[in-house]
This record gives structure tokens, C-alpha cells and sequence, in this order.
């Protein structure tokens, strides 16, 4: 049945099957149960080619050819993906992932500030706002999505483990990078959002709707928390190896 709305992102469709299934590239592939839907640049690459993964597909679409890793570990296999940006191409990306057979997915990746907060600090988000268009395909329309609490509970174990600090969140994704105005900023501040990023909701709504496990770690890059003078900072670069290794430290208990 397909709820009907003056406003088409609020229509959703809760019964009849997708013209175009998520298992679409994977249709002779078995992945990993686990899966570290990784947002680290190059550091992924590197980090596949160094410990030998295999590369197990290559998904081409119009603009960008990525790789899908399979890591051999000793206990167990890891899939291994550096996704897209943006909540469309990254959860078009994941909804594959989960098709072929991840059903326990820990993303990481940068985030901006909005809070007064140092560079390069970890957070998980506990709730993220839904102020992008992709997770409303997924569940109906809600103001938040709250994560699974069985991998907050892997995250947060992990950090505590290697004595890291933490902050636990509520992130705000959005899809309008360039839209953050200086009230909006203010207004997702007094809101309770100590964060933004592009992603978490959206992958975290397709997961919830496929069946599969979803939590995500954060670490600070820019800063918003000045709205009037914008902050880039290192974008956070200095946390993407550390990311990694965490990220599959947590899969491995999770």
C-alpha cells in the first residue's frame, strides 16, 4: 500500500517489491556476515592491498568504479568497502552489500561539528536526525532514527577497551552541504545535535528495513560550531587510519 502525501518524500510504499532489486550486482555473490562500510579515502586501499584482500567485485557505475574487499582473517572473513559520499549513492551502495549477505554493518567516518569540540575526537551516535531524502524510502517518515543498541553496545565496548574517550550523540544528516545555513546550524544546535554529516540516518533506515545489524562511529573533522566563521580545519585526516583499524576491531566483537 503506498501512504499518499501533499509532499512526495512523505509517500511511501510499505508492500510491493522494487522494479529494480538490491542484489541486482551481487546476484552470484556471497559476502561476509560482517561488513566496515568505511568513509577514509585512500587508507582503505591501501590498507586492503597490504593485508592482501581480496578484491571479490568491482561495481561500476557512471562516474566511479569501486571495489568490494573480502578480508581472510584468521577467525574469520570482513567485507571491506570505501563508500561514495552522500546518503543516495552510499546506501544504493550498502543495500547491495546487505542483499549479498552483511547483516552486521559498522560505518565509519568524519563528521562536522556544531558543538565547541576538538578535531579528531570519536563519537557514536545513539539517534540521527532525518533531514535527508533517502531514508524515507526506507521506513515511513519519523523525525529520528534511533540505532541499534547491539552495536553501540561493540563500539562503545571496543573504545573503552583500547582506553580511547568517547562522546556519545545525535547526529543531524542532512543532504544539503551547502545549505547549512547559520539559523539552521543554530536551531539543529539548541535541537540537541552535536554533529552533522551526510549519511548515518539514510544507511542506518536501509538496514532496518533489510534486516541487518547498523551502528556507526564518528570522528570530528571541520567546525560549524562559529557560524560565522567557518572552521575546515584538517578535516579530520589524522583519525582515518586509527578509524580503520577500530572499525574492524569492533566488527571482530561484534
Amino acid at each position: 500500500m503506498i501512504i499518499k502525501n501533499e509532499i512526495p518524500i512523505l509517500e511511501y510504499d510499505d508492500t510491493s517489491l522494487e522494479v529494480i532489486a538490491p542484489d541486482h550486482d551481487f546476484e552470484d555473490t556471497k559476502l561476509p556476515e560482517k561488513c566496515l562500510f568505511a568513509f577514509l579515502g585512500d587508507v582503505v586501499h591501501d590498507y586492503a592491498k597490504a593485508q592482501n584482500a581480496e578484491v571479490i567485485q568491482e561495481l561500476v557505475t557512471v562516474s566511479h568504479t569501486y571495489k568490494v574487499y573480502i578480508l581472510h582473517e584468521e577467525k574469520e572473513d570482513i567485507c571491506l568497502v570505501q563508500s561514495l559520499i552522500g546518503a543516495a549513492a552510499a546506501t544504493q551502495t550498502l543495500d547491495s552489500l546487505v542483499s549479498a549477505g552483511c547483516k552486521k554493518v559498522i560505518a565509519v567516518g568524519s563528521c562536522g561539528v556544531l558543538a565547541d569540540l576538538p578535531e579528531n575526537a570519536f563519537l557514536v551516535p545513539t539517534k540521527a536526525l532525518r533531514d535527508e531524502g533517502t531514508s524515507y524510502h526506507y521506513l515511513p517518515a519519523s523525525r529520528y532514527i534511533e540505532m541499534d543498541k547491539e552495536p553501540i553496545t561493540a563500539i562503545e565496548d571496543t573504545f573503552k577497551r583500547h582506553n580511547l574517550p568517547f562522546t556519545p550523540c545525535t547526529t543531524w544528516t542532512t543532504d544539503r552541504f551547502f545549505r547549512e545555513t547559520k539559523d539552521m546550524v543554530s536551531y539543529r544546535l539548541e535541537e540537541g545535535c552535536q554533529v552533522v554529516e551526510m549519511e548515518c540516518a539514510a544507511l542506518a533506515a536501509c538496514c532496518r528495513k533489510r534486516g541487518a545489524s547498523f551502528g556507526q562511529f564518528l570522528f570530528t573533522a571541520d567546525s560549524l560550531s562559529n557560524v560565522h566563521e567557518y572552521d575546515a580545519r584538517d578535516f579530520g585526516k589524522d583519525s582515518h587510519e586509527k578509524a580503520l583499524l577500530l572499525g574492524l576491531d569492533i566488527l571482530r566483537n561484534f
